[in-house]
């Protein structure tokens, strides 16, 4: 079993840290020399604050496993198995296109269900890849008409370098590869699974009426037509015991939604603290 990985936005762990430590920093002070109701309410508003961060900055990744992928968002908790993933793209956001039910485009419409999940912890600047396309662009239509054809060769025709993205850009466009390969792989081994093996039987050797060869010079009878002549035999024990392989990882996991109790209580416990210190 591998373990987990766990894709996060290295920016917002950032902001957590520095606001974690500029919270920590006020409330020593806050200790130290408030003596007045302001200060108490000055600390309970950093920590309300402080749960804010913590649910938008802290909490947001996707965590991807040998059963399926996890996307943990400020407020809710999205699981599904990769058999179900249908599709992983960028928006402004990653989105994990769901769809459970069975494998994709084998269950009836109306049994199958679809959902996007979009997470807060891959961020995708579309401006700024179109602003790079344009770019792009430009410098091939000025290379166009700065090189005219000459000596046999056109200038014209060699295109420009790709203008190279940022570093977040190529790490959210590397998760999504790795997301999508994995779930291609699962979906793969879903529709496997889910087709019988025809094994063609042998024909059956001709016989005379005792079970031996015909003799020379007695006519041949024709065989009667045995089962295996009639129909090739299936043997759906090998797409049943994957299957129940694919079942047992969780593969086949469908998607299930919650809500988290500890980001909810992040911000709904400092903000009943900040209302009695205000209401005190």
């Amino acid at each position: 079993m591998e373990k987990p990985q766990i894709f996060r936005s290295p920016t917002a762990v950032v902001v957590w840290v520095v606001w974690l430590l500029f919270a920590v920093g006020n409330w020593v002070d806050l200790a130290v020399q408030g003596r007045d109701h302001l200060s108490v309410v000055a600390a309970a508003v950093l920590l309300l604050a402080t749960g804010a961060a913590y649910v938008t900055a802290q909490r947001p990744r996707i965590i991807a496993d040998d059963a399926g992928v996890t996307v943990r968002n400020p407020l809710r908790d999205h699981r599904i198995g990769w058999a179900g993933v249908a599709e992983v793209d960028l928006v402004d956001l990653l989105r994990v296109h769901c769809a459970w039910g069975g494998p994709p485009g084998a269950a009836p419409a109306g049994r199958e269900h679809h959902k996007v999940i979009s997470a807060w912890a891959i961020h995708y600047s579309r401006r700024r890849q179109f602003a790079a396309e344009a770019k792009a662009r430009r410098g091939a239509r000025r290379s166009t008409s700065a090189f005219p054809v000459g000596f046999g060769r056109s200038y014209a025709s060699v295109a420009p370098a790709r203008e190279p993205v940022s570093g977040a850009q190529a790490d959210a466009e590397r998760i999504v590869k790795l997301l999508q390969a994995r779930a291609t792989a699962a979906r793969a081994e879903a529709v496997w699974a889910d087709s019988p093996v025809e094994i063609a039987a042998a024909p059956p050797l001709e016989t005379g009426p005792t079970g031996t060869p015909p003799a020379a010079g007695t006519p041949e009878t024709s065989p009667t037509p045995l089962a295996s002549d009639a129909a090739p035999v299936t043997a759906p024990a090998t797409a049943s015991t994957a299957t129940t392989t694919m079942a047992a990882t969780g593969w086949t996991e469908p998607l299930t939604s919650t809500w988290s109790r500890r980001a909810l209580a992040a911000l709904l416990i400092p903000a009943l603290i900040l209302l009695i210190v205000v209401l005190v």
